[in-house]
């Protein structure tokens, strides 16, 4: 089987889209002045976002994260102020992650970064072709054994 060339390979593009996207939210978060914010720290955070005090493995399921990743992300995550561990009162072996004040006062401003983000990097993309893409990325994900993202 023949590799294709890089302008032609899936797998190439993909991973050269996801640096491009990811220098520019890091580029936002610093002129923002939210530099304690990371890209791979968005998953989390919009998850708690929309619910704070979830437990880790839960936390981790919403944010499509292996929970080897998680015990990392949230140690570098509680480093930076913005989450912090508690214990669960009604199960000894869960945590519960909870935002710092840290994390409540980033929302807004990282929230708009990624809204001018996105607007930036699918302008010239139709909303049909969008869907699709999403599509088509959810479906990669099922095929390497990935829960579906919602």
């Amino acid at each position: 089987m023949n590799l294709p060339l890089p302008p032609d390979c899936p797998y190439y593009l993909l991973s050269r889209a996801t640096l491009a996207v990811t220098s520019h939210l890091k580029k936002g978060f610093a002129d923002e002045g939210i530099s304690t914010i990371r890209p791979a720290y968005l998953g989390v955070l919009l998850s708690l976002w929309d619910k704070d005090g979830l437990k880790a493995n839960e936390l981790g399921k919403r944010a499509g994260l292996e929970p080897s990743t998680m015990t990392g992300l949230l140690d570098r995550m509680e480093r930076d102020g913005l989450v912090r561990r508690a214990p669960d009162p009604n199960d000894r072996r869960a945590n519960r992650i909870h935002l710092t004040q840290g994390g409540v006062d980033a929302e807004v401003s990282a929230t708009k970064v990624v809204s001018a983000t996105l607007e930036k990097v699918f302008c010239t993309i139709s909303e049909k072709n969008i869907e699709t893409t999403k599509n088509v990325l959810r479906t990669i994900l099922l095929n390497c054994g990935k829960e579906k993202l919602k």
